[in-house]
């Protein structure tokens, strides 16, 4: 695993840095991964490529969305961009770094989302997969009794979401 080494080490200054901040720090990563002899170069062109798409993708996704919708939080060191169609489903680079094609998520709430415990309505309504008990929705600060609304979503993110609660989500 490689994941841990080429993890970005000054995450503040990253998400509360200018764009040539980011820049900056991504050049670095990506020159790191270059350099490093211990890696297979078809490995280290697989590192470079995601590393250089999920920064785009993230780029895009936060011209679109501002914080989770669901908790509010707003503090991007605590927001994870995720996708709304997986990357594995994307038909194409067009979909895997459209910025319609994400939401701004918590941990908690991506990880649900992911493994299709929750979803949303077209409208915004909140959606929980019957298959997760209410208390540990709760238990996660999530309030399932109600049809809580988190407002709606473009057009171009509610072809997303259909595809989200018609392959990933378990009413």
């Amino acid at each position: 695993q490689f994941d841990d080494k080429y993890v970005i080490s000054n995450p503040e200054k990253y998400f509360s840095g200018t764009f040539e901040d980011q820049e900056a720090i991504e050049n670095q990563i990506q020159t790191e991964i270059e350099q490093n002899t211990e890696i297979d170069t078809t490995v280290i062109q697989a590192l470079v490529n995601a590393r250089k798409g999920q920064g785009r993708y993230r780029r895009n996704l936060e011209l679109i969305e501002t914080g989770c919708r669901l908790t509010g939080v707003k503090d991007r060191r605590l927001l994870r961009a995720s996708h709304i169609k997986p990357w594995r489903s994307c038909e194409n680079n067009h979909e895997r770094l459209d910025g319609n094609n994400g939401l701004l998520l918590t941990p908690n709430i991506d990880l649900l989302f992911d493994q299709g415990h929750v979803s949303f309505e077209n409208d915004g309504t909140f959606l929980f997969s019957q298959h997760i008990s209410k208390n540990d929705l709760l238990a996660l600060g999530i309030e399932a009794s109600s049809r809580q609304n988190i407002g709606s979503f473009n057009e171009q993110q509610i072809i997303y979401l259909t595809f989200h609660r018609e392959k990933i989500f378990k009413p």
